[in-house]
């Protein structure tokens, strides 16, 4: 006999974590304001589905997300009960057109600037980077063409971070806060816009978003062209950025440090926990005697990982170098050699030198000797009257040595490169300590790549990729602020490790894609006979998982949902 009963499970995992950040910030309220309310579902609503789905780092193709409705709890996503029937892929790109017509700029500052006032962001320092999000596809109609008066992006041709120069791209800005990381501002750009054109038109964005000229404005070497550095400069603005290695003060700077030895100061000195062998990483700063050519200073800093780096990569390349020019020469004196002049050999010596980057530590010297050879003067089977002629062959050697005193010069140099900043208020290892925050900038990058699996779109419409741009920002606004309130937490209640990892080990920097995947086995079931609802089991949380919502400072019934 078949049970009466049946149980009706709905996934919960980690969304009452996401919407007390959706909430707080008032996402759902400001996208039902600024987008028209749809035939029959909002398309505000679905924005909100399709911007939790990416959160949870569960990104899918669109046509999926009516099955992913179906199994979430409809209340943690803005829906009512058989609202998830209408999440077809048409209406979400639909929504997504609309998030394209609305005005996306005054939502992104209203969303920033609620952030940062609920959440008192310290906007003193701001890092800023770009990144290319790589597509796959040809995307011909995504030419930079207007749709409904708005220019649109091109997806194209350029220089490819992910190393994959033969997909389109496009360019994606991302500006964050030195205080836990927070995404401030984006701006996505063609795919072949050079990235050093972008800084003056962020800065004065920034300024605008902050209400102050002051800030410091950190970013790589791209900042460091005469024009950005004068305009941040010029409009009382303050900047550190590295000194690119094709300017003159770098290669004077190390002929310097060929006779002289500045006085080097100990700036940080920390164990290194990625590299066993090197118990710790020391950094050391000194200023250059000499300004840039702009008249800004220059702050030299030598690390000792990359000292042991930089030594490990001069050293593979001679002997990369020295293993062709040592099959060169077997060639050369093999039965069947065919080079028969001196320049054919040199140049095939510096070719192979010059593949392997070691020309300025390797040389060489082709040497040539005459080998006599004996051939039989007629035709025939040889026998003991058989006449031989005597004739030279011409042999080539290829003498191989290190260029002891270039080795020794630029080993001088190990581990060291440039900064440059208009800051007189710092010292040199402040202005180390400002910079060494940039990795976090490109930590966001990576994570919106793998972790919320941005590329590839899946869409064809530029208009509606760029909408996506807009709730993947939000998307790592969310994943930001929860982790700065998770750490904020720990800090607050003196804790230093949480056991977040499998096999309970411990954790003392928690992500929230760890965070997530703690909450996600957690659903709410419901106990049906026939059209009665009988019981409804609420998700349990363990030990853990009261602990986090506890730093989060979420109220006990934080999981005890509405019914719907």
């Amino acid at each position: 006999m078949e049970s009466e009963f049946l149980l009706e499970s709905r996934f919960v995992g980690g969304l009452p974590l996401v919407n007390s950040i959706l909430n707080r910030i008032g996402v759902d309220e400001m996208l039902m304001m600024a987008l028209p309310a749809g035939s029959r579902l909002h398309h505000a609503r679905a924005l909100g589905v399709l911007l939790r789905n990416i959160v949870l780092n569960d990104r899918q193709p669109i046509y999926t997300h009516q099955e992913w409705a179906r199994r979430v709890e409809c209340s943690l996503v803005g829906l009512e009960p058989g609202q998830e029937e209408l999440l077809n892929d048409d209406r979400v790109g639909r929504a997504l057109d609309r998030l394209f017509e609305a005005d996306r700029a005054a939502l992104l500052t209203d969303v920033v600037v609620r952030t940062i006032r609920l959440f008192e962001v310290d906007l003193a320092q701001l890092h800023n980077d770009s990144t290319t999000l790589t597509l796959a596809g040809e995307y011909r109609a995504a030419n930079g063409h207007e749709v409904d008066g708005k220019p649109t992006l091109s997806v194209t041709y350029g220089h490819n971070k992910d190393h994959r120069p033969d997909l389109k791209q496009l360019l994606f800005v991302l500006t964050v806060s030195a205080d836990g990381a927070v995404p401030i501002h984006y701006n996505a750009l063609d795919g072949n816009i050079e990235d050093s054109t972008t800084h003056v038109a962020t800065w004065e964005t920034l300024r605008k978003l902050t209400g102050r000229s002051d800030f410091l404005y950190v970013a790589d070497c791209k900042l460091c062209t005469s024009t950005a550095m004068s305009h941040i400069d010029v409009e009382k603005g303050r900047f550190i950025t590295v000194l690119p290695g094709s300017r003159r003060e770098d290669a004077w700077f190390k002929r310097y440090l060929e006779t002289h030895d500045p006085p080097w100061e100990e700036a940080i000195r920390r164990r290194n926990v990625r590299r066993r062998q090197c118990q710790e990483d020391i950094w050391k700063v000194v200023e250059a005697p000499l300004p840039s050519k702009e008249g800004y200073r220059v702050i030299w800093v030598w690390n000792s990982s990359k000292a042991e780096r930089d030594a490990g990569a001069r050293q593979s390349r001679i002997e990369k170098a020295w293993l062709g020019l040592e099959r060169l020469q077997a060639r050369l004196h093999g039965k069947r050699c065919r080079f028969t002049f001196r320049s054919t050999v040199g140049a095939e010596a510096r070719k192979i030198i010059t593949e392997c980057g070691a020309e300025r530590w390797v040389g060489f010297k082709v040497s040539e000797s005459r080998e006599p050879v004996f051939r039989q003067a007629d035709r025939g089977r040889p026998g003991g009257k058989t006449l031989y002629l005597r004739r030279h062959r011409v042999r080539f050697s290829v003498d191989t040595r290190k260029l002891d005193d270039a080795i020794l010069a630029d080993a001088r140099s190990d581990g060291v490169f440039p900064l440059i900043t208009n800051c007189r208020d710092l010292s040199a290892k402040q202005v180390l300590e400002a910079y060494k925050f940039q990795p976090k900038l490109e930590k966001r990058h990576e994570q919106i790549k793998t972790v919320q699996h941005l590329a590839p779109v899946w869409l064809k419409k530029v208009t509606r990729i760029e909408s996506l741009l807009f709730l993947y920002f939000l998307a790592l606004l969310v994943h930001a602020l929860l982790e700065r309130e998770i750490r904020q937490g720990m800090a607050r209640n003196g804790i230093k490790h949480i056991p977040l990892y499998p096999e309970e080990r411990e954790c003392g920097a928690p992500s929230t894609e760890r965070i997530l995947d703690v909450f996600a086995p957690l659903q709410r079931h419901r106990l049906r006979s026939g059209n009665n609802l009988v019981k409804v089991f609420e998700p349990e949380l363990n030990s853990l998982q009261q602990q986090i919502t506890h730093l989060l400072r979420l109220p006990d019934d934080a999981f005890r949902l509405p019914l719907c």
